[in-house]
């Protein structure tokens, strides 16, 4: 297996490849359309298939082109809701092979209405659900009642050792894990639901694009 992270300094955006490198197969994790020459680069050096482009959530309406320039990679781009693979007993997720790997699709709606996580052995990209202030195109949640049930109610419930990779790592660690993110997260550790929303409604409000 090789998993590499990318990070931008200037947004904070993460990145994310994947790949099982004996059957040449890979997917990437939110990746940016400035970095698809680099991408591309990155599949040919290890002769890489890319199987599936992975977006927990996106921006587009802020930054022109972008959706183009990811869909010159060639692979299916999966956002916004489940993949057409989900059959009608599986409402909330859907698995996604690549070589002899699968990622699970999970829906975590909340940071945008149509989020999506992916979970791959012990590790649950989620995007930025764990962000709620720290996002530089959104400055708070869409949707702030889903995104607590999403956290709290799904990745909080999960072992405590599955680690956690975000989408945003401007002003905080890029990965972590569950038994820290339940409890000293700066907006969920230790807070109530109500408590969580009442901070939620102080942000400011999303400027229109």
């Amino acid at each position: 297996m090789y998993f590499r992270l990318l990070h931008d300094e200037r947004s904070g955006a993460v990145s994310y490849l994947l790949a099982d490198l004996d059957a040449g197969e890979a997917v990437l994790i939110d990746p940016r359309g400035a970095d698809v020459p680099l991408l591309g680069a990155m599949l040919d050096e290890y002769q890489l298939r890319l199987r599936w482009l992975l977006r927990t959530h996106e921006h587009d309406a802020l930054l022109n082109g972008e959706a183009a320039a990811l869909d010159a990679l060639g692979a299916p781009r999966i956002q916004h809701h489940l993949p057409a693979s989900a059959t009608a007993g599986e409402t909330e997720h859907a698995v996604l092979t690549f070589g002899n790997e699968h990622v699970q699709v999970l829906q975590t709606p909340g940071h945008t209405a149509g989020c999506l996580s992916y979970l791959w052995r012990d590790r649950l990209f989620c995007g930025g659900l764990l962000a709620v202030d720290a996002c530089p195109f959104q400055p708070r949640p869409a949707l702030p009642e889903a995104l607590w049930d999403s956290v709290v109610n799904d990745v909080f419930k999960r072992p405590s050792e599955t680690l956690l990779f975000t989408g945003h790592a401007q002003r905080s660690r890029a990965v972590s894990n569950v038994l820290e993110q339940r409890r000293w997260h700066p907006w969920f550790g230790g807070a109530t639901r109500d408590e969580f929303l009442a901070r939620v409604r102080e942000l400011p409000a999303a400027e229109p694009a």
